[in-house]
């Protein structure tokens, strides 16, 4: 049923999406992001890096353990699976990166590392972002720190353990973030916190990614909660992920993509 739900759901995002590369959207601001960030193509000296390593990991099947605190059950995997099941694919990475780059962030958090490759493309668009990172299973973990090495990428700050018992002090640890990328716990409760809490460290200027907002009825839930957010002025829908806006100058004003 979820996934007839989900093949239902994406069908009327592609009828709805009317604004792809930027048409039909008023405002310049985010016509120019449409057009010039979501839908820009042209790769980065990291991008083929980042793929090389994604490719040896999706070939690779070992077997983990991993911790899953938002089910509260432990389960066997492996990394190909994990790779296959919930790393973004590329398109989105490179996305976040261009996010990233285009906004000049300097301070942004992730809650979900999987991987790390997603937090790759994060925190490759500028050697100066401070890229703080949260994971709940240690084994994810220890994974992803090796996957950084291997990158050379020096500027992220992994954050492992239970990401409702660590986030308070995450946030009280930095005055504000640039980018925030919401992947973890895909319950409407949970994310619903998060948002809530985060919200404490944005600017006019921060963006908000939150992943897989059609996963589920309820993750649907999370994200029409989050649009109708006083503070919220602009969201951007790809079906995937949502882009939250809070700059006061925007109109309050949602707009669906094809991507």
């Amino acid at each position: 049923m979820k996934k007839l739900w989900r093949i239902y759901r994406y069908l009327l995002h592609c009828l709805t999406a009317r604004n792809t590369h930027g048409f039909g959207v008023h405002s310049p601001f985010l016509f120019h992001f449409i057009s010039f960030v979501v839908e820009e193509k042209n790769p980065y000296y990291i991008f083929s890096s980042i793929e090389k390593l994604r490719n040896n990991l999706i070939h690779d099947k070992t077997k983990i353990q991993i911790e899953d605190f938002g089910t509260g059950k432990n389960r066997t995997s492996t990394i190909e699976t994990v790779v296959k099941k919930s790393v973004k694919p590329k398109k989105y990475g490179q996305l976040f990166f261009r996010i990233a780059l285009h906004t000049k962030a300097q301070s942004i958090l992730e809650l979900g590392t999987s991987l790390g490759i997603t937090t790759a493309y994060l925190a490759a668009a500028s050697s100066q972002i401070r890229c703080t990172s949260m994971e709940g299973s240690k084994t994810l973990a220890n994974l992803a720190k090796k996957n950084f090495q291997q990158l050379g990428l020096k500027n992220i700050s992994l954050i492992e353990g239970n990401i409702d018992e660590n986030l308070e002090k995450v946030l009280e640890s930095t005055p504000s973030f640039d980018l925030i990328f919401i992947d973890a716990n895909h319950t409407s409760q949970a994310v619903i916190e998060y948002f809530n809490m985060c919200l404490e460290k944005i600017h006019t200027h921060s963006i908000m990614l939150v992943d897989d907002i059609y996963w589920s009825a309820d993750m649907l839930k999370a994200w029409k909660y989050i649009k109708q957010h006083p503070k919220v002025t602009a969201t951007i829908d790809l079906f995937e992920t949502g882009i939250v806006f809070f700059d006061p100058n925007l109109y309050k004003k949602h707009y669906k993509v094809r991507y």
